[in-house]
């Protein structure tokens, strides 16, 4: 799909907010994207999943992992369209593992997706929790972008839609400044 379609669909789904938001990093924005209101309607996220899936069907991937609780379901539609496995990590006290029986083997490809990366840092957490079990991680996918910058995780990146939406930090933000009401959308609190 082109930027333009995924943007329909992200706007007809009312997964584009508008407001000011508090993200799992700790930085505050003026717009948020709820890939939740997009993956509710399966069609929507196979089709999504086989998009993305298709960046890096060349890797020879073998198991497909993303966090709880944003990268679920694009795990699980990336590996459907890729036909191997699909994993996600969990925090357990405050770090990214594999849990609920969960593994991945020694040496075994492995591709991270989520649903939006914003600064990287929950990425990261789970290519290195890979790492720490022997896995190679081979690409990094996810449904959106939503960086204002270069990320560079050390392997291949691709995003379907990239979105260059502003972020401050909370001690210069001028939402906070005009005194709107904070609100923090999100699956994960901080």
């Amino acid at each position: 799909m082109k930027e333009q379609e995924l943007m329909k669909i992200f706007r007809d789904c009312g997964a584009l907010l508008e407001g000011h938001f508090l993200l799992t990093s700790g930085l505050h924005s003026n717009r948020y994207i709820q890939c939740a209101k997009v993956l509710q309607y399966p069609e929507l996220a196979t089709n999504l999943g086989a998009d993305l899936a298709g960046y890096f069907r060349d890797l020879q991937v073998n198991v497909v992992v993303g966090p709880a609780l944003g990268g679920i379901l694009v795990a699980q539609e990336v590996a459907r369209s890729l036909k191997v496995r699909a994993l996600f990590t969990e925090r357990e006290q405050g770090a990214m593992t594999l849990r609920r029986g969960f593994a991945v083997e020694q040496g075994e490809r492995a591709l991270v997706v989520e649903d939006v990366v914003t600064t990287g840092g929950s990425t990261r957490e789970v290519v290195n929790t890979l790492k720490g079990y022997g896995a190679e991680v081979v690409g990094v996918g996810a449904l959106v972008d939503r960086h204002m910058g270069t990320l560079d995780f050390n392997v291949p990146f691709h995003a379907l839609l990239r979105l260059e939406i502003a972020t401050y930090s909370p001690e210069s933000c001028p939402l906070c400044r005009e005194g709107l009401p904070l609100v923090k959308p999100g699956s994960r609190k901080r």
